[in-house]
């Protein structure tokens, strides 16, 4: 079979595969479902992705509100989506990413696409994480989850949802809060920067005032409602609104920590069916959303009156600032005949970006001056299905125009036409190809071109957008007791926008780059009890040439190799118990001239049990790091400001958490 699958794969055309449903083979987009009841450990969605997705990892910056990469890239470079609909954080320090302004006890699924293959939403360079939250149901149905866990964790969620044929509604709410969590050394945050302070690492003002030092780490809050209504048997209106609200979240390998952290996300979906011989499906959407964020220096000592530089009198520097997004999109897709769909589409976005910095209240200037980015565009799509086949064919083009309030600073236009073709192909009923090629653009953030402190600007005015040309191709296996798919990538990274850490002023660059790498993932079933999952990642990314005053051609930002595997017995019912080893390598490949620097190899063992009484009552019960392993997962590029003191000394690590044991009963009808 081995040198069946080789020959196979040598011989494949370059296409790609996701959500396809063939015979007898189903390859998809990686898909994880059941969150909300399944990810009850804590409301951040981007640990449950990274333990769940093995291509991606966790970017550690607090107890929760942290990021993600996925194959070696982050920020815009992938695609966050909610309900369809799109929200930036505001703060250009990324301590509230889109992924943060969706709780997992709100979430019903999220689906992973990896790679340049979507051609409805603007910016979709390398992959795209769509989030999709709990739906009403009919009748009348609702849960309460209460959680416990290590270091003075709590939660108390709950969801009514009901309705009819005609009308459903849903509702949920939930709260959140934590201690500083302890790593195996058993540390705090508090104790964290302490020991960084003493290791030349970071300066004496940004450890935590005393009376601050044992401040609980956040507070988080969050209401969501939903209304679907029926207009007839082929149309349906879907309303959609969501609240966080975030206090006091600290961020200790940073300068600053989150005063508050709040989002508004509304989103109106219509829906019409069969409207005729020219529209199998009609969909139109809006979504708006509001991010408010004010970062400040409170509750470090920088900010202490009796600090010895502030002479008695109280520095706080805060920094402000508001993200709005709001967007718009109309597809209509016609049955050209039984096995041929083509969907034509508009998309539009306006996304602003606002901040300035103040000293105890005394404006100091802009910090991302009122920049507005405007996108217009077509796409148009392709889907053939064959007898042992499908092929998705894509085009998309886009208009981008970014303006800046500060009238100093130039405006900037961008075009681009991005397309891809992908496609599967079962070779028989436990065998099955895929693969593709495709090309798309993103264009500059208002950070990447406008950034500001201390009256220097660090955006680079006359950064170009980046385009991805990518080619992708897998195997899937799939026997009566062993699943498994495999995946390689290769792209070509075309004025890929990058820190360059030795320039004092205008620190983005365009570099050109490469990156490749591998997935795999699987189920084993070792009897009608056992069975075990299993998957693994690793990327390399490199420059073609080092960027400007430096000599290493290193990416930053690409994980080493990582793995998990999950033994699952089925002991009575659906009760569950799990053990899990989740590991990486050695973090060797880095980029030392921009700040990274090399991470030892980990592995740790998680396990729990889900435990039902009955169809209504759970308790679920578990113990992460078992062996209180300390360890970190996420690295020092400098394109975020981490405490740091001399240029050539290592920044400051942040520790991921010892051993954790926490606990969740629900109730559900």
């Amino acid at each position: 079979m081995k040198k069946t699958v080789l020959i196979s794969l040598a011989c494949a055309s370059l296409f790609a595969s996701e959500q396809v449903v063939l015979e007898g083979i189903t390859v998809e987009s990686t898909s994880i479902s059941d969150v909300s009841t399944e990810e009850i450990k804590s409301a951040d969605t981007a640990e449950a992705l990274a333990k769940q997705v093995p291509s991606i990892t966790l970017v550690r910056r607090s107890g929760i509100a942290n990021d993600i990469i996925l194959r070696g890239q982050k920020r815009d470079n992938i695609n966050i989506l909610v309900d369809g609909g799109k929200i930036y954080g505001a703060c250009p320090n990324r301590m509230d990413p889109p992924t943060s302004h969706v709780i997992t006890s709100n979430i019903d699924s999220i689906t992973v696409v990896e790679g340049p293959y979507d051609v409805e939403h603007a910016g979709t360079l390398s992959g795209m994480v769509t989030v999709d939250t709990s739906t009403p149901k009919k009748g009348v149905h609702g849960n309460v989850n209460v959680g416990f866990g290590s270091f003075g964790y709590k939660k108390l969620s709950g969801t009514l949802t009901g309705g009819n044929d005609t009308v459903r509604a849903l509702i949920g709410a939930s709260g959140e809060w934590s201690d500083q969590y302890k790593d195996g050394d058993g540390n705090t945050f508090a104790d964290q920067i302490d020991n960084a302070i003493a290791a030349g690492q970071a300066a004496p003002g940004n450890a935590y005032r005393n009376e601050n030092r044992d401040m609980a780490a956040y507070a988080k809050k969050s209401l969501m409602a939903k209304l679907f209504v029926n207009i007839t048997d082929k149309q349906e209106l879907r309303l959609g609104y969501t609240a966080n609200r975030s206090q006091g979240v600290l961020y200790p390998n940073t300068p600053m920590d989150a005063r508050y952290d709040n989002s508004d996300l509304y989103n109106v979906q219509y829906i019409a069916k069969a409207l005729g011989s020219w529209s199998k499906e009609l969909k139109a959407k809006y979504y708006y959303s509001y991010v408010d964020h004010p970062m400040w220096t409170r509750w470090r000592k920088a900010s202490d009156p009796a600090f010895p530089p502030n002479e008695g009198k109280p520095k706080v520097m805060t920094n402000h600032l508001t993200s709005t997004t709001q967007g718009a999109t109309l597809k209509n897709t016609t049955a050209l005949g039984e096995t041929l769909d083509m969907t034509l589409g508009l998309d539009g976005s306006l996304r602003n970006w606002d901040g300035g910095y103040d000293m105890n209240g005394m404006p100091k200037g802009a910090s991302i001056d009122n920049v507005n980015t405007r996108n217009a565009a077509l796409f148009a799509e392709l889907k053939k299905r064959y007898a042992a086949a499908s092929v998705k064919l894509g085009m998309r083009y886009d208009d981008s125009k970014i303006t800046s309030g500060n009238d100093a600073l130039q405006d900037n236009s961008y075009q681009s036409l991005g397309a891809n073709i992908f496609a599967d192909y079962a070779l028989s009923p436990t065998l099955g190809l895929f693969g593709g090629i495709g090309t798309a653009s993103r264009v500059p953030d208002a950070r990447e071109l406008y950034f500001e402190k201390g009256g220097n600007v660090i955006g680079t005015p006359d950064l170009d957008q980046t385009t991805n040309y990518e080619a992708d191709i897998g195997v899937k296996n799939s026997y009566d007791s062993f699943t498994m798919k495999t995946r390689l990538f290769y792209s070509k990274l075309k004025d890929f926008i990058y820190f360059n850490s030795s320039k004092m002023a205008n620190k983005f660059e365009n570099v050109d780059a490469t990156l490749y790498g591998f997935e795999l993932s699987g189920t084993w079933y070792l009897n009608d009890m056992l069975y075990l999952n299993f998957g693994a990642a690793a990327q390399r990314g490199t420059k073609d040439k080092a960027c400007e005053g430096q000599t290493n051609t290193n990416l930053a930002d690409i994980p080493p190799l990582k793995g998990n595997a999950a033994l699952n017995w089925n002991y009575s019912g659906d009760s569950m118990a799990t053990a899990e080893v989740v590991a990486a390598d050695k973090w060797r490949n880095i980029d030392d001239e921009n700040g990274e620097q090399v991470l030892d190899a980990w592995a740790v063992l998680n396990l729990k049990i889900d435990h039902r009484f009955s169809r209504n009552i759970g308790l679920i019960v578990g113990v992460d790091n078992v062996f209180d392993e300390t360890y970190a997962v996420s690295n020092t590029y400098k394109d975020l400001t981490l405490l740091s003191v001399d240029p050539d000394a290592d920044v400051m690590l942040m520790n991921e958490p010892g051993r954790y044991v926490y606990a969740n009963v629900s109730y559900k009808f």
